[in-house]
């Protein structure tokens, strides 16, 4: 054997021994375990089936005072929409106490000259929402004007030929790269940016800041490993962990929740590895600079996975934020790894997004793993 050769032997050898000793503690540990797999099935369950950003079951009464043939059928198109669920009432009054109690959301009041307005025009139809919600009291009037619009242009055709003389549009919408109109095609593939944070970040923070509070890491420093075989032997294991949480995720999103993969799967593949070796640097670093089980719980919950869930995109839009806190997630990771699986779950291979988000991705990776090297050294202080 060459000389050159056995430095790379040893090398293998060392880190082999490494990767088997942190495997057989990750399997020998339930509490990793569960925090690895079984929160990540639980996570994608509430996330995907609990959470929703749709406006469904709308609570709406309907105010007729004097019931005609066409304000039955209104009430009739509100019945089958599946966004309301109306309630006919007879006085204001009544419809007033309901919607201080809560018990409806909206009123919709039809007063007694709205068939005959119906034919010259110029009907209207006043609207009353609860605001203490104002996101969801907007997408109600959305909703709501909406649907009064179709069921205004199907009136017109009944009227016939003098009535469409007078002209009328109607809106067709379309909705670009969800077509199934829901949240869930939002939600879940940010999903993965959570669960792959939450393994790679939270788990290795707290597992190698209980070797260093346990002093099993003395017995390495006075072996001949080295720091970087160190950080490969943590990373290897919980890197597999994190591989198990992305098939769990894209497995769920293709057969449990039906959200297409309109890109390239190898460019999901690879975004999500580069994210992977952010979170488990991350990890690395909060371990190495608290040393405390505890401490580098609340710091990798606090530093990592909230602002992945908060400050990324996940759930609010980044347009939509403060110009201080727009510019904090445009410093995360996770915002561009969350930028990149929606473009490749929903737009496609749209490469200028794609091929900009992989780079800032390998920039961090590389970044955060050397700072990792630096602060691993073989010393006790």
């Amino acid at each position: 054997m060459s000389s050159e050769s056995r430095p790379v032997r040893a090398f293998a050898i060392r880190l082999w021994a490494l990767v088997k000793k942190e495997t057989r503690q990750l399997l020998r540990d339930k509490s990793n375990l569960l925090i690895g797999i079984g929160l990540p099935i639980a996570l994608i369950f509430i996330f995907g089936f609990g959470v929703t950003l749709d406006v469904k079951d709308i609570r709406l009464a309907v105010v007729t005072t004097q019931p005609t043939p066409e304000t039955n059928d209104f009430v009739s198109t509100i019945r089958l929409s599946p966004y309301f669920i109306p309630s006919e009432m007879t006085s204001l009054k009544q419809a007033e106490k309901a919607l201080h109690a809560r018990d409806v959301e909206a009123i919709a009041i039809l007063d007694d000259t709205f068939a005959s307005k119906l034919k010259t025009g110029n009907a209207d139809i006043q609207l009353i929402v609860l605001g203490s919600d104002a996101t969801r009291a907007s997408s109600i009037s959305s909703y709501f004007s909406t649907l009064t619009g179709v069921w205004a242009s199907k009136q017109q055709d009944r009227l016939g030929a003098n009535a469409q003389q007078s002209g009328g549009v109607t809106v067709v919408p379309r909705l670009w790269f969800n077509d199934a109109n829901t949240s869930t095609w939002f939600i879940v593939p940010g999903l993965i940016v959570l669960i792959m944070t939450l393994v790679g970040t939270f788990l290795t923070a707290l597992v190698m800041a209980r070797e260093w509070e346990r002093g099993t890491l003395e017995a390495l420093f006075v072996s001949p490993v080295r720091p970087a075989e160190i950080i490969l032997a943590k990373i290897i294991p919980y890197f597999g962990v994190g591989i198990i949480g992305l098939v769990l995720c894209v497995l769920a999103s293709t057969f449990l929740f039906h959200v297409p993969i309109q890109g390239a799967f190898w460019v999901l593949v690879l975004g999500s590895v580069i994210y992977m070796l952010v979170a488990l640097a991350i990890g690395l670093l909060i371990s190495a600079l608290t040393r405390n089980q505890f401490l580098a719980s609340q710091i990798a919950i606090l530093a990592s996975f909230l602002p992945a869930m908060m400050l990324s995109g996940f759930i609010f839009d980044l347009g939509n934020l403060p110009a201080g806190v727009h510019v904090i997630g445009s410093l995360l990771p996770a915002t561009y790894f969350i930028e990149l699986l929606r473009t490749v779950f929903l737009a496609g291979n749209f490469w200028p997004v794609i091929i900009k988000d992989l780079g800032l991705l390998t920039v961090y990776a590389l970044v955060l793993l050397s700072l990792a090297r630096f602060l691993t050294k073989k010393t006790l202080d």
